[in-house]
């Protein structure tokens, strides 16, 4: 009936406007691309091999990243975060930031805030090049609170 349906019908409107259902671009296996990744001169990449699994679950994802430090120390943690742009624990080892809170701009832009003590960054991811290409930039404080900033770039696997 018509009055059933003036009720539905934008309510529907709204779940299917939600971002917590939008398409996400970002899920899959990445790669990090160590040869296109920067950072600022005081913070040369830490990093020689990482891969980052992003799976979708309700109104987020969840990132397990495996990898190691330039400095042979393992990389192994995960988190699932909701794109709430509340912060969500990470758990392992060998992450430089304790918390990450996200949120979702449409399916190819993630706006993120990484914390751990001094280390303080806001980042953007960017999926381009067809969703083969990821970029992770961040600008911010590293752990010893000096400025700083990198550019992070990943291939779809």
């Amino acid at each position: 009936d018509w009055k059933m349906m003036s009720v539905v019908a934008p309510a529907l409107m709204v779940i299917a406007a939600s971002p917590a259902l939008a398409a996400d671009h970002s899920i899959g296996v990445w790669k990090r691309d160590l040869s296109n990744t920067t950072y600022a001169d005081a913070n040369p990449n830490p990093i020689s091999a990482m891969i980052m699994t992003r799976t979708a679950i309700p109104g987020g994802l969840k990132i397990h990243s495996v990898g190691n430090r330039a400095d042979g120390t393992k990389i192994d943690y995960t988190v699932e975060v909701k794109y709430d742009g509340k912060d969500h624990a990470v758990t392992g080892y060998g992450s430089v930031f304790d918390t990450i809170a996200v949120t979702q701009i449409d399916a190819d832009h993630f706006p993120s805030i990484t914390k751990k003590g001094k280390y303080h960054m806001r980042g953007m991811t960017v999926i381009s090049n067809g969703g083969k290409t990821m970029t992770i930039t961040n600008e911010g404080t590293d752990a010893a609170g000096h400025p700083t900033h990198f550019e992070v770039t990943w291939q779809k696997q």
